[in-house]
């Protein structure tokens, strides 16, 4: 069963609060079964933020040189990690496009789990598309593991005690409209494409584009692509920018989630872009992020305040 912190609680509680109150003080607004929904679903998105190991636990990416990277809390580490870790954790030897762990002199500490158990040494393979299967180095509140960007690879670092977490406060939306839930055209692509996507530390990858979605705001038609980015899930994913990056929005970019369209992707068809759900990207939270940036195509020439305000003033 997870465990939700008090500081979720109050935001799930605050939520349900402002979803029942009316205008007045004799009647109740009937919110319809998506204002609902999407009441429910940003409440969610407060909460993963703050798991342990969610992005607002993350406190540092060291990028790794050729040959051996040693890490711990000591000064004389190559990386330096908070000073609850151990002095010495293990040493990283990058190699190619192989990276193992070694132990520092004088063993492993105790208390070094990778994947759960008794450190000893061994690779760290990197996934080509999601870092979710990437080997987890845990010791106290530290959870660590190895990531490739480019032809980069670095140690990202989180901490359950990070200031980010037990600091957190609201997240800030727009009020809930009707008029930026729109149904797009889908126009499947065959055979699909593939974009390259630039991001914020510089780097550049490519990601499958299995269409675009076409749809009208304010009697204009726009067109937005989405790429894949983990082929075992059902999603589509959008990386979008608009006006509204200049004041009131994340300046780089907001993600929106959907499903597939009612037809499958390779079929033309319908979909539900529901920009009450743009969200900020994990890099609006913290520096140490790698956030991918919106397509040319994807930033559009007109406001939408709808969906996730910046968290920072």
């Amino acid at each position: 069963m997870r465990v939700y912190s008090s500081t979720v609680i109050l935001l799930f509680l605050f939520l349900l609060d402002a979803s029942s109150q009316s205008q007045t003080e004799t009647h109740r607004v009937q919110y319809s079964d998506w204002q609902r929904d999407l009441i429910q679903w940003r409440a969610q998105h407060a909460a993963e933020l703050q798991t342990p190991d969610g992005w607002l636990a993350l406190v540092g990416l060291e990028w790794l040189q050729p040959g051996d990277n040693s890490f711990g809390s000591a000064p004389d580490n190559k990386i330096h990690l908070p000073a609850s870790a151990p002095e010495h954790l293990g040493v990283l030897h990058l190699a190619g496009t192989t990276v193992t762990i070694k132990s520092p002199p004088g063993g492993f500490p105790d208390g070094l789990l990778i994947d759960g158990k008794p450190a000893g040494p061994r690779s760290l393979p990197t996934g080509t598309d999601s870092d979710k299967d990437n080997p987890r180095l845990r010791v106290g509140s530290l959870e660590m593991y190895v990531i490739k960007r480019g032809d980069r690879y670095g140690l990202r670092i989180k901490d359950s005690n990070s200031a980010a977490l037990t600091g957190f406060h609201r997240l800030n939306w727009f009020e809930p409209d009707s008029r930026y839930r729109v149904t797009a055209r889908w126009i499947p692509y065959d055979p699909p494409r593939s974009t390259m996507l630039a991001t914020l530390i510089g780097t550049h990858y490519s990601q499958p584009v299995p269409g675009a979605a076409e749809f009208t705001l304010g009697g204009k038609r726009y067109r937005l692509e989405p790429v894949i980015e983990d082929p075992a899930e059902a999603k589509l994913f959008f990386i979008i920018r608009d006006t509204t990056s200049k004041s009131s929005t994340y300046g780089a970019c907001r993600f929106l989630y959907t499903g597939y369209p009612d037809k499958g992707l390779k079929q033309a068809g319908k979909l539900l872009l529901d920009f009450n759900r743009l969200e900020n990207p994990p890099c609006a939270y913290t520096t140490f992020a790698t956030c991918p940036l919106p397509p040319s195509g994807n930033r559009l020439p007109i406001p939408i305040p709808a969906g996730e305000k910046r968290y920072h003033d």
